[in-house]
């Protein structure tokens, strides 16, 4: 068998964009880059203070984190989104494990969990394309569900993500519900990518899967995934959580011990710093809102339609029209979005517009938008 052949992946996505973002980048007043979801402003003063002070750590970490990482981010689940792991006992720190950034376990988890290829990974049809890369790393099959059909037989491990990337759709707490308790009569493990949990949008509610309305009280095979990457503004940190079933936490950590998958001490402790304060989370919400409010109605009066769109980081639109046509219009702008299609055919006439650019570079974008 040829070396990687069981495996094959596809091309980056964002490789494809090359010739797009250099015309964006030929713009007389240079690219308004709203193509990936990559933080650009401050890390909180506190978070940079706890990374400073941890620098002289020469000896190893502890795969599981530091016990105060741990009871932080318990904390921090319980403060912000009211989710604990039964009813009424709270959050369990032994059931927290630190990860290298959340696209790293993503990518791995079909493979940690053991899945082969008599198993099933199924995912929503407008998803992370990361989701995919991870099954064929185990080599499973692979199945996307629309939020109105069910869950193929031999799924064993359902991923849910609300708010999505890249639709920014909410899933309520019933939704999320219906879709466990479907996947448990499946014998499923379902892990809920929730990176974009602290970042709802103005007057909307987001709801984790270890919410007690969600899992009844019982959180046997769910897992619900996190990043500090942006309510934190920490991805060239790389700090993530995984966090639920303290039976599949254990399994987790115990391979991840083997495979030397650790964050380095001085990141855990700026992920408990950051755990620890809510102040800058609201702040970070804050300024998206903001520039969803500048961005939106301007890529509406260019003659694109908006759709979903309420929570997270990203605006999901339509020209209607081929997804790469509306690509190579807007950067002709000067404006570099994501076509649609990197999170599967039915985007195909979508793209995805990131707000994570500086306030400045939003005001530019939507002044152009209106040119």
């Amino acid at each position: 068998m040829t070396v990687g052949a069981r495996r094959a992946l596809p091309d980056f996505p964002w490789d494809s964009l090359a010739g797009a973002a250099a015309v964006a980048r030929s713009h007389h007043d240079g690219v308004v880059d709203l193509s990936v979801g990559t933080p650009v402003d401050p890390v909180p003063d506190a978070v940079g203070e706890a990374l400073r002070a941890a620098w002289d750590s020469p000896g190893y970490p502890q795969t599981w984190g530091t016990p105060a990482l741990r009871e932080a981010a318990v904390g921090a689940l319980a403060r912000r989104h009211g989710a604990g792991l039964s009813g009424t006992e709270g959050l369990d720190p032994d059931a927290v494990l630190p990860t290298i950034g959340s696209k790293e376990l993503v990518a791995w988890l079909p493979t940690l969990l053991g899945l082969g290829p008599d198993d099933v990974v199924a995912f929503p049809h407008l998803a992370y394309p990361t989701y995919e890369v991870g099954a064929r790393l185990a080599g499973t099959r692979t199945a996307t569900v629309h939020d109105d059909e069910p869950l193929p037989p031999g799924a064993r491990l359902v991923w849910l993500n609300s708010p999505s990337n890249p639709t920014g759709r909410v899933l309520d707490a019933g939704r999320l519900a219906d879709r466990v308790a479907e996947a448990r009569a499946l014998g499923a493990v379902v892990a809920s990518d929730e990176c974009y949990l602290a970042l709802p949008g103005p007057g909307v509610v987001t709801t984790s899967v270890l919410d007690p309305a969600v899992h009844g009280g019982d959180v046997a095979g769910l897992l619900a995934v996190h990043s500090l990457s942006k309510t934190s503004n920490l991805a060239g940190y790389r700090a993530g959580l995984v966090l639920g079933d303290p039976v599949l936490v254990a399994d987790l950590l115990q391979t991840r011990k083997h495979a030397g998958m650790i964050v380095p001490r001085p990141v855990q402790e700026a992920m408990t710093a950051a755990l620890r304060d809510d102040e800058h989370v609201a702040a970070t919400r804050a300024r998206y809102d903001a520039r969803r409010a500048v961005l939106r109605p301007a890529l509406e009066a260019a003659g694109l339609r908006v759709e979903h769109s309420e929570a997270g980081l990203y605006l999901w639109a339509t020209a209607g029209e081929r997804c790469r046509a509306t690509v190579d219009r807007l950067a002709a702008r000067g404006i570099l979005v994501a076509p649609g299609e990197f999170y599967g055919p039915a985007g195909a006439s979508h793209v995805r517009v990131a707000l994570t650019a500086s306030d400045e570079r939003i005001a530019a974008a939507a002044e152009r938008l209106a040119g």
